[in-house]
């Protein structure tokens, strides 16, 4: 039987703090600040600064909780660099969990004080909350394959309207555009990660988009997602909403071609597939930081 002590420990580690995954939190915040400099041409240093390490922060309590929440289901019982499995302490974990919610809230309210506007809390609250009702108890909603669809607006629509309005106090259509650019790419990492777990996820109810689909149709379904994300952006060049300095994201292609053709063809082996969260963490990264400065070119 395999045990812990087979695995390295250092690599353990860093797979249960998943250093590659907080690109997550800091690309909603880079696009919406992106484009409120490129419509106003301001940018204010200190609420970036501020509002990224607390989205930072945030997404630890989430990934914390998550390990929490899914140990009391038995779902991560062969999930060898889950924190809860590495430290046999769920308590602690939990705590630090809710520390990093604290501290991160304390930075989005920190915001507020200064604008003297509630608005950014109360959008980042509904992120929260969303966040939580994706693992937790009594709602779960990861466990009916809904993950996705949460994982959309949180990290789109509400976390990047979010950071437009922490830059101007203000809407913006072209923020809400681009939020669905960052949505998508965001929610491939977290469709990527069911392909190597379908069994964990059947013995423990789980029923994942994967597990919905099967493993071959949710590939299919990859494919189309994450070729979306291009010719979305192009359409709203066209459209006069998106400067053409954003196409520089079309650079994130060959991580988008490498991303589709191993799940493509490793979709049903768990062992040669379980890496392509990664590679989408790739597309993710490469495409949000140059679509964001895209933006920032344009308002140079």
């Amino acid at each position: 039987m395999t045990t812990l002590i087979s695995y390295p420990n250092k690599k353990l580690w860093m797979a249960a703090i998943k250093p590659p995954m907080y690109s997550v939190a800091i690309m909603p915040i880079w696009v919406g600040t992106a484009v409120a400099f490129a419509e106003t041409r301001i940018f204010h240093g200190a609420v970036f600064s501020t509002f990224l390490a607390s989205a930072i922060l945030i997404l630890a309590w989430e990934n914390l909780s998550n390990d929490v929440f899914d140990s009391e289901t038995g779902i991560d019982k062969n999930k060898h660099h889950s924190l809860v499995n590495l430290t046999a302490n769920k308590a602690l974990i939990f705590g630090l969990g809710n520390s990093c919610l604290g501290l991160g809230l304390l930075g989005i309210l920190a915001i507020a004080w200064w604008q003297q506007d509630l608005t950014v809390i109360g959008i980042i609250l509904l992120c929260c909350a969303l966040g939580y009702m994706y693992q937790g108890p009594p709602f779960r909603l990861g466990y009916q394959g809904l993950g996705e669809i949460l994982c959309f607006f949180a990290f789109g629509p509400l976390a990047v309207t979010a950071a437009y309005y922490s830059q101007t106090q203000s809407w913006n259509m072209t923020s809400l555009a681009a939020s669905v650019f960052v949505g998508i790419a965001t929610s491939l990492i977290l469709f990527c990660s069911h392909f190597h777990q379908v069994k964990d996820d059947i013995a423990a109810g789980k029923r994942s988009p994967i597990v919905r689909l099967g493993t071959a149709r949710g590939a299919k379904v990859l494919t189309w997602f994450t070729a979306s994300i291009y010719p979305l952006n192009l359409l709203f060049v066209l459209l006069g909403m998106f400067p053409v300095w954003t196409l520089l994201s079309w650079v994130s292609l060959p991580f988008a071609f490498k991303l589709c053709n191993h799940v493509l063809q490793n979709h049903n082996q768990p062992e040669k597939v379980s890496n392509c969260k990664f590679i989408a963490v790739a597309v993710h990264f490469w495409s949000c930081l140059l679509f964001g400065l895209g933006f920032m070119l344009s308002g140079g």
